[in-house]
């Protein structure tokens, strides 16, 4: 069976995806930007950016019956090479012990303000 999950953000519906996809015992989590999207703002830092990344990405997997412990699989956009050392403590913190498989790659994003964006694939533990 199928289920959606939403984070309420408007980008949603406008282009027609589900912050999250859960399709038996997966889940797959959408490229998620730092915006914060109780105020649909977003901070001005990489770092900042990052952890409401995580955060949104948490939300939607505990929402969907899963947990950080079940990522197995992480794709990190980045807009600059050197934001690689900003963030890569903090992706430690989240997913240090959990150890996914994982992906970073410098490119552009579709707003001059969005500086990272992560993409998580999760398998529900047995």
């Amino acid at each position: 069976m199928r289920r959606l999950i939403s984070s309420g953000s408007p980008f949603e519906r406008t282009a027609g995806y589900s912050r999250a996809v859960v399709q038996g015992d997966w889940c797959f989590v959408s490229g998620t930007t730092g915006y914060d999207y109780a105020t649909m703002t977003m901070p001005a830092g990489v770092e900042a950016q990052t952890r409401n990344c995580l955060s949104t990405i948490q939300g939607a997997l505990e929402e969907a019956g899963f947990a950080l412990a079940d990522v197995v699989r992480c794709h990190y956009y980045v807009t600059d090479a050197s934001f690689a050392d900003i963030v890569f403590p903090i992706l430690g913190e989240a997913f240090g012990e959990i150890r996914p498989a994982a992906t970073m790659i410098v490119c552009d994003l579709i707003r001059p303000e969005m500086l990272i964006e992560i993409e998580v694939t999760a398998l529900r533990q047995r």
